[in-house]
């Protein structure tokens, strides 16, 4: 569950929404492809550190070689930045969505970001790991049944729906339909953020060979949840005419399903994505600092022998997450946005090839290596991100 809270968020709800408004529920099918690529990716990362005992990014800094260390920690802060300014002018529009205190929505964004940040760091500096796990618990639950429910009373074409799902299609849509649907199978499931599934699991004490068939259980649960979501996302998108960008085009979906619903539905429609945004930012407020602490320990010589989220370097980076992205709420959201996305996508093609090459050789995961279907799709996960990431920059 916390893998699908912190996977999604408001450009994700955006993407799904718009892809479903632009090239309806055809695309269906691109949804499950990039859950599917997300859980293998995953998977991976829980696999080597149950045979070794080391998380992947221990492991690709241990293993291959000084560069990667320093190529690591330059993409990891201005992914923070991107990832931080996102996160905070999504929830600072969403808020203000709900309660429209201000007459300008720029100046909503600007006041509510922040507070939403300073909420998180507050409730990830003194709850702790099993405080977080419940307030993570209450916005999935918020965000899942809200957006689900409000699918069903849309009333789409279930028939539609379930051929989309079966049927790989990509639509002209004017243009655009492979941009979108590519768009779509990538925005699934987070980027960075799912290495912080191998942090998660030494808080659950999860170490053992007996523990890698309930890892696998739950991201099967996790990413079916996210799918779902995203399904839900590209067919509500469907069933109205939609335009906008970013946060605001959730606000212009919820106005659209009032008309359509009534102003319960709006309502309801936006606790929802509030859930979804704010449990996003919940979980990369909480969880990325360890991947800074990890990074830490292993480059300083006085490092500790395991990630610590009372440490310095944990909270340092915590605080430094919560407060430096806010400047980012100066730019448009749909800039922030897309400069997020591409330095996104670069990260997942380099996540499958160093899966690749850990879990390839015996000697160091044995009998738990990739199988010739893994090695199969990470290959492609490779190819299909690079290029994503490649298509971004360019255009």
């Amino acid at each position: 569950m916390l893998v699908a809270a912190t996977g999604v968020g408001a450009g994700d709800l955006a993407t799904g929404a718009f892809s479903g408004s632009r090239l309806g529920v055809t695309v269906l099918w691109a949804v499950l492809v990039g859950a599917g690529l997300k859980f293998v990716l995953t998977e991976g990362i829980a696999r080597w550190q149950i045979a070794t005992g080391q998380t992947v990014l221990e492991g690709a800094l241990l293993r291959l070689g000084r560069p990667a260390r320093w190529l690591f920690l330059l993409y990891l802060l201005p992914w923070s930045w991107f990832v931080g300014s996102a996160m905070i002018s999504g929830c600072g529009a969403t808020v203000h969505a709900l309660v429209p205190w201000f007459d300008d929505a720029a100046t909503g964004k600007a006041v509510f970001g922040p507070v939403c940040s300073l909420v998180g760091l507050v409730l990830v500096s003194m709850g702790g790991y099993r405080w977080f796990e419940r307030v993570m618990r209450v916005c999935i639950l918020l965000m899942f049944i809200t957006v689900v429910v409000t699918t069903v009373l849309l009333g789409p074409d279930w028939a539609a729906v379930l051929r989309g799902l079966v049927v790989p299609t990509i639509v002209d849509g004017g243009g655009a339909g492979l941009g979108w649907t590519i768009a779509l199978i990538g925005g699934v499931g987070g980027t960075l953020t799912v290495l912080c599934y191998g942090y998660w699991l030494r808080e659950e004490d999860r170490d053992g060979r007996e523990d890698l068939a309930g890892c696998r259980l739950d991201l099967a649960v996790g990413y079916l949840v996210t799918a779902v979501f995203g399904i839900a996302m590209v067919v509500i998108g469907s069933c109205v005419d939609l335009d906008g960008s970013g946060a605001g085009l959730l606000v212009r979906l919820a106005d659209l399903l009032e008309e359509r619903l009534g102003t319960t539905a709006r309502w309801v429609f936006l606790l929802g994505a509030f859930g979804a945004v704010f449990s996003s930012l919940l979980g990369v407020w909480q969880a990325v600092p360890y991947v800074f602490a990890d990074f830490y320990r292993l480059v300083a010589p006085s490092g500790g022998a395991a990630v610590d989220p009372r440490s310095a370097p944990y909270r340092a980076y915590l605080w430094g997450l919560a407060l430096v992205p806010m400047a980012g709420l100066a730019l448009p959201f749909k800039d922030v946005q897309k400069l997020y996305a591409v330095v996104g996508a670069f990260f997942l093609p380099l996540l499958a090839l160093t899966l690749l090459l850990l879990n390839g050789p015996r000697r160091w995961v044995g009998d738990l290596r990739n199988g010739v279907v893994t090695n199969v799709v990470l290959v492609v996960a490779v190819l299909f991100f690079a290029a994503l990431g490649l298509r971004d920059w360019l255009f």
